[in-house]
């Protein structure tokens, strides 16, 4: 898809392909948050995947020539490190946000499920501890207790795809946020034009009386 996100670009303008590269990450996300289930298929699957690289294609080219073609050429370079910043930064944080919300749902929804447990009571607060902790600590645990072993893998699995749920809810917030700010703060096509061709201007300029070329 980057090659085709050029030349959408070239045709329709930096914006116009972010939002569409945006559209389609939050199919992908929609996917998994509504497909992404116990037993499914693998078309189930995968056309998330087909979306997050169609949408990551489409929009990759876009933000990062909205850097470095947004600048003079004498400063390309920090425009270009600026991109990798914010793409390895931004991947970083969302990474840590999806995560713990992961784990937080994780935790509620297998609480909840002791809770409702009718061997409840026999659960100490170190054993729930461990249930809770993550999926790899339920199924540990699980080992110790051959009786509920059924049980507890089953709960924790439950538990595990509603904490996906909230992180999916996450990222599709996310990029709401992200193609609101795209759309009502990115220059339209006409606009971003006239900046590349000021900065271009700029750059073929002959340098004044006294600056070095």
């Amino acid at each position: 898809m980057a090659p085709r996100s050029a030349k959408l670009v070239e045709s329709q303008g930096a914006r116009t392909t972010l939002l569409i590269g945006y559209l389609f990450l939050f199919l992908a996300f929609l996917a998994m948050l509504l497909l992404w289930t116990d037993n499914r298929s693998y078309w189930q699957i995968g056309i998330a995947y087909a979306f997050i690289g169609i949408g990551v294609g489409l929009a990759g080219t876009p933000a990062c020539h909205s850097l470095t073609g947004s600048v003079p050429v004498r400063r390309a370079g920090m425009a270009s490190g600026t991109a990798d910043l914010q793409r390895d930064l931004g991947g970083a944080i969302m990474q840590s946000i999806l995560g713990a919300l992961l784990a937080a749902g994780y935790a509620t929804a297998f609480t909840a499920a002791v809770g409702s447990s009718p061997e409840a009571d026999q659960v100490s607060s170190d054993v729930q501890g461990e249930l809770t902790k993550s999926f790899a600590s339920a199924t540990a645990t699980a080992q110790q207790y051959p009786n509920y072993t059924d049980q507890i893998i089953a709960a924790a699995k439950s538990s595990f795809l509603q904490g996906d749920d909230w992180a999916y809810l996450a990222g599709l917030v996310a990029i709401v946020l992200g193609a609101l700010l795209v759309c009502f703060m990115f220059p339209r096509r006409d606009e971003e034009q006239q900046l590349l061709q000021r900065y271009h201007a700029e750059d073929t300029a002959p340098p004044a009386t006294g600056e070095r070329a």
